[in-house]
């Protein structure tokens, strides 16, 4: 199986040029879907710190970057929304987002900012003994008590890149309610940001509709509650202002 596809069918959201070169890198499976963006083209064509797939190599190669606080050397590890890039040796940090059009933009954030990371909760289980496992929607899975729910957002740090120290601690809760503040990452609102107004729910195999509301534009929305992801409770995230 190739590693690299055509430019031209690359995904929109990548916000890539098409005819620069025929092929791109490929993502490779991994914690998010197909769409999402490799680190290896992220170091290329939105930061520009690599001018070549080898460039990239190297730099991973060297465990200079941290992808939600642990080292990547996988050129083609897709990078998803509410992920959080460092490259410690520059002093950057970085949250992937999407911008109003549905691109996945890179947003330069502070140190202390990268230390934790916002997660959608996608179902949680029982294991042994009786404890509740919360199971995030990109791969990881973390031990809790039985107050948040499926579809909740919380927020959770990185800990140590070395020691691994203090790694998925949850220091805030959103639930998914009526009132509380949601970023739209799919289907034609993707990247809009609004308040739940209602949530509509179906009892067939269809998926439960979420109306939103912009509150700076006084405008409603609606979506489908696979696409929702908890940003805030009665008021935007700080790091989600500029967004709104």
């Amino acid at each position: 199986m190739s590693n690299h596809l055509k430019r031209l069918v690359a995904p929109e959201s990548w916000h890539i040029p098409k005819k620069v070169q025929k092929f791109v890198m490929k993502t490779a499976p991994g914690p998010h879907n197909a769409g999402a963006l490799p680190i290896g083209v992220w170091l290329r064509e939105h930061i520009g710190i690599a001018l070549n797939a080898s460039e990239v190599r190297k730099i991973l190669h060297q465990q200079d970057v941290l992808v939600n606080g642990r080292p990547c050397r996988n050129p083609q590890m897709g990078l998803g929304v509410f992920d959080i890039v460092s490259i410690p040796k520059l002093g950057k940090h970085y949250r992937i987002q999407l911008d109003k059009r549905g691109n996945l933009i890179s947003v330069e954030i502070p140190a202390e900012s990268a230390k934790t990371r916002l997660c959608k909760i996608r179902n949680k289980t029982t294991v042994k003994g009786g404890k509740v496992q919360l199971n995030l929607a990109y791969g990881a899975n973390i031990l809790a008590d039985n107050t948040y729910k499926a579809k909740d957002s919380v927020v959770v740090t990185l800990g140590d890149a070395k020691t691994g120290e203090g790694r998925f601690q949850i220091i805030d809760h959103f639930p998914f309610a009526e009132g509380n503040v949601a970023m739209v990452v799919g289907g034609k609102h993707s990247g809009r940001v609004g308040r739940i107004v209602e949530i509509i729910k179906t009892a067939s195999s269809v998926q439960n509709r979420v109306v939103l509301v912009d509150d700076s534009a006084n405008e409603r929305f609606e979506t489908i509650e696979e696409y929702i992801f908890m940003v805030g409770r009665s008021g935007i995230a700080p790091e989600l202002e500029a967004m709104a």
